[in-house]
């Protein structure tokens, strides 16, 4: 399906040739390489390692990353586009927006010129798989609340001694490379926290301390890996702190938040697109009452609806994709494309899915899959009711 051919053939006012190129490349990726192996991802509840290393020597990992650590020295709008695609395409085994669009720009931003050259060629070569580990059990969206602490080891190495337990994180199974969230002092609150990043084994060779629970089972994303992470007495040396000293992760982290919630709403605009050009053809062949189902008045003013705001969506995340580009995309913009942009996918889904009737229940269309897939989609990078409140704070 053409990658331009959304419901009313509007074109990003950003999007280049080179991009159109980007996405003929990441398409065929997704088409022919990841999408096949669907069926074994799912059953193992994580993607093939394999896939993340071939996805780097096609140079879709890092794309925003300066060429002098790995990279593909582009911007936000070429991980747009690979966001895009995947989403199209109907992977979502793959967590490349953690790994390329989250974990690198962690690295970029506050890593040293050492900790770069050591974590970001690999991360975008694909030999490690990158994760951020903020959310735990008790805590949800409450980042000031994290318990999981790091203290200084009494043998005087200086090394951190991690103690606690994250979950919801995705690539938690595969990850070797951990952007991790804790409480360097336990007496203060986001004044206490600060990330390490932590090198932590992979293809089950685990470092001490460190071990993985379960690859949680989820409604949706099936064949994309969620998992538990647990810290005792993990080793991690004091060079791996995030930014010069203690205490900044909570403001690195609300820094990083823009970028981690357009990263949502991109893919979010993708599945209403795709979703209404399924729906679209379906509609043209199945037939009703003598009729086929388009030329059926409701579902054309459904269409027409769903059409309508997939638009508004495409505009507005094309301005926040403008102004992230320039450094102007602010915390309460962000959180409004996300909210919005998130609630009308899954709006926009389930009136596509009412058109399938009894067959969008079955898992043999895609409607289903983009369906089950939305739902995390209010959830993560901070639930929708956090957005809406960041917002009026705002007003």
């Amino acid at each position: 399906m053409d990658d331009m051919a959304t419901p009313l053939a509007y074109r990003p006012p950003w999007r280049t040739q080179e991009h159109d190129d980007l996405a003929d490349l990441a398409r065929t990726f997704f088409t022919k390489e990841v999408v096949p192996t669907h069926p074994v991802a799912e059953k193992q509840g994580h993607p093939d390692l394999q896939l993340y290393r071939r996805a780097g020597e096609l140079g879709l990992l890092g794309l925003a990353v300066p060429e002098a650590h790995g990279g593909g020295g582009g911007t936000f709008a070429h991980e747009a586009v690979l966001f895009e695609q995947q989403t199209r395409c109907l992977d979502g085994s793959l967590g490349l927006g953690v790994h390329t669009g989250i974990v690198m720009g962690y690295l970029t931003d506050y890593g040293t010129h050492e900790q770069k050259q050591r974590w970001l060629p690999r991360l975008c070569s694909g030999e490690l798989v990158g994760a951020i580990a903020m959310t735990e059990p008790g805590g949800g969206s409450d980042l000031q609340a994290i318990r999981t602490h790091a203290v200084r080891a009494e043998d005087g190495s200086g090394d951190y001694l991690v103690n606690g337990s994250k979950t919801f994180i995705t690539n938690g199974f595969l990850a070797g490379l951990l952007v991790l969230a804790v409480k360097t002092d336990l007496r203060q609150g986001a004044q206490g926290i600060s990330l390490l990043v932590c090198e932590v084994g992979q293809n089950g060779q685990e470092v001490d301390g460190f071990r993985r629970g379960r690859v949680l089972e989820k409604i949706g994303l099936h064949g994309n890996d969620t998992a538990e992470l647990f810290f005792d007495d993990l080793r991690v040396p004091a060079a791996n702190l995030l930014g010069p000293t203690e205490g900044l992760g909570f403001a690195q982290m609300m820094q990083q938040l823009p970028q981690e919630r357009l990263v949502v709403a991109v893919a979010a605009v993708a599945a209403m697109e795709i979703a209404i050009e399924l729906t679209v053809a379906y509609a043209k062949e199945r037939t009703a009452f003598g009729k086929t189902l388009m030329e059926q008045q409701n579902t054309r003013f459904v269409l027409a609806e769903c059409a309508a705001t997939a638009r508004a969506a495409r505009t507005m995340l094309d301005d926040c994709i403008v102004r992230h580009e320039a450094g102007r995309l602010d915390v309460a913009t962000a959180a409004m494309a996300k909210f919005w942009m998130t609630d009308a996918q899954c709006r926009v889904i389930d009136a596509c899915l009412q058109i399938f009737g009894g067959y969008g229940y079955t898992t043999e269309y895609p409607i289903a899959r983009l369906y089950a897939d939305a739902r995390v989609q209010k959830i993560y990078a901070g639930t929708n009711e956090i957005m809406k409140e960041l917002v009026a704070r705002a007003l």
